[in-house]
């Protein structure tokens, strides 16, 4: 018997090296030269970052300044998901970012690392905030430290950033809207409504910017570029607020309504008749077969599939359902079709409770009612529940990695997103990260997440609102 064996073929080695764990890789490249160059392989440590993540921000590998390795990469993305798991000290620094003199109404990443494409050896994130106060502010989440401030305005009722994350878009109780440099600070163009605002949306079609407006008169107006010019205007729910407003994923549909009259249904219109309207005709516009709309969401995986959380027409029970909405062109007409893909009613224990929604990557929708959270998939089923804070969810921000409620208990609740080979996708409860004293606080009222940072505003007893900004590093 051959007592020396020749040794395995290399590709034959690192064909079986990608069955093994990265620590099971580690452990084996220490074994002999063969075996360690097998392991070192770029393509096998590509691999099995595609295998995990299902894209990669190839740009960091390529750049001028550094040429990190697959292998870097993974490591260095795997401890930092280590780290934003299991919340533990050191893990994540905390600043408290001060200077707010009133309500804090929303804040924004301007700049930060996408969920998507992280670039991990450049985590630097800006938050801006707007607030009661009549000011908005720019922050450096990792220093703490106040970038610009605008002069005082009237007080800000929202705020929101723009895609390209380069624009600060805000409106105040007036019904003034107004644009901000995010690098700068400097103002913009404004435009007046006339009225205080429900809510703003901003989206790109082939490059050209839009802005769509909510206003509590019930109206939906469309403004375009950077001078914020007027181009459209059309009356959804005639005296009642605007506050569900939202846009596909191809940016085809608008869909507007209001939450504040549960008879009055949800309408979807179509976005090229807002942004470039035909002289003398209305914008191609048609109410959903639903009654009212306590919250709404696209999905993001899909065209235009939209989910609507509504009363159930004979009881006061609610219900989810699910469309698809598109258009139907002939050559003398054009006609919006809305078909129901799913419809379920929903157990929440808070029925007269404010309902948010969001959806997942992964076809599932996320929705908050009082202290609880659920998760359902766009069948019905019920994935997940969790009853974990001691007062009502005010806020959700989910992405691909994680789901995080606020809740006015003064707590964020971190929560992960995993894969089980029986039962398919999970989402597990990790760990809360604490906003300080309620002597000093009520509760948290906002929050927002880029990759690596978790930011979130608490409301001050003396009505001065405190932001709350975690960063996690790798």
């Amino acid at each position: 018997m051959d007592l020396h064996p020749p040794p395995l073929i290399r590709d034959c080695l690192i064909h079986i090296f990608t069955f093994l764990t990265e620590e099971d890789v580690i452990t084996a490249s220490s074994v002999c030269q063969d075996w360690n160059e097998a392991a070192e392989t770029p393509w096998l440590w590509r691999k099995m970052c595609l295998q995990r993540w299902s894209f990669c921000n190839l740009a960091v590998l390529g750049s001028e300044h550094v040429n990190h390795s697959w292998k870097r990469y993974f490591l260095q993305r795997c401890h930092l998901e280590m780290k934003m798991t299991t919340g533990r000290s050191g893990g994540y620094t905390c600043k408290s970012l001060r200077g707010h003199a009133g309500r804090v109404v929303g804040l924004v990443y301007l700049q930060g690392n996408s969920a998507r494409s992280p670039d991990l050896w450049n985590s630097r994130a800006t938050v801006c905030s707007a607030s009661t106060d009549g000011t908005v502010r720019a922050w450096d989440i990792q220093n703490g430290e106040l970038l610009w401030c605008s002069p005082v305005q009237s007080p800000f009722t929202a705020i929101i950033g723009d895609e390209r994350r380069e624009v600060v878009i805000t409106a105040d109780s007036t019904g003034l809207i107004k644009t901000w440099q995010g690098e700068s600070g400097q103002e913009g163009a404004s435009f007046a409504t006339g009225s205080p605002l429900g809510s703003l949306l901003q989206y790109n079609i082939n490059n050209n910017w839009f802005l769509t407006v909510g206003t509590s008169q019930g109206s939906v107006c469309t403004l375009a570029d950077s001078a914020l010019t007027k181009k459209s205007s059309v009356m959804v729910c005639d005296s009642f607020k605007v506050n569900t407003l939202l846009v596909s994923r191809d940016k085809k549909w608008i869909t507007a309504g209001t939450k504040d009259k549960d008879d009055l249904s949800p309408k979807v219109i179509y976005t090229e008749s807002l942004t470039s309207p035909s002289e003398g005709e209305d914008p191609l516009c048609q109410s959903l077969p639903v009654t009212g709309c306590q919250a709404a969401v696209f999905i993001p995986t899909q065209p235009a599939r939209l989910a609507l959380i509504h009363h159930n027409g004979l009881h006061s029970n609610q219900v989810l359902t699910v469309f698809d909405v598109s258009i139907k062109k002939t050559k003398y007409k054009s006609e919006i079709q809305v078909q129901q893909v799913e419809s379920f009613p929903l157990t929440l224990n808070s029925r007269y409770s404010k309902v948010l929604l969001e959806a997942a990557d992964s076809n599932c929708l996320v929705l908050a009612a009082g202290q609880e959270l659920y998760v359902y998939s766009l069948k019905g089923a019920l994935i997940a529940n969790f009853k974990e804070h001691t007062m009502s969810i005010s806020s959700i921000s989910v992405d691909s990695f994680r789901v995080v409620t606020a809740s006015q208990d003064l707590s964020l609740r971190v929560l992960t997103w995993g894969k089980d080979r029986d039962h398919g996708l999970t989402l597990e409860s990790q760990y809360h990260l604490l906003g300080g004293s309620h002597t000093m606080s009520r509760g948290f009222t906002h929050v927002a997440c880029d990759y690596s940072s978790i930011t979130a505003s608490a409301e001050g007893t003396d009505g001065k609102d405190v932001l709350k900004a975690y960063s996690f590093t790798s």
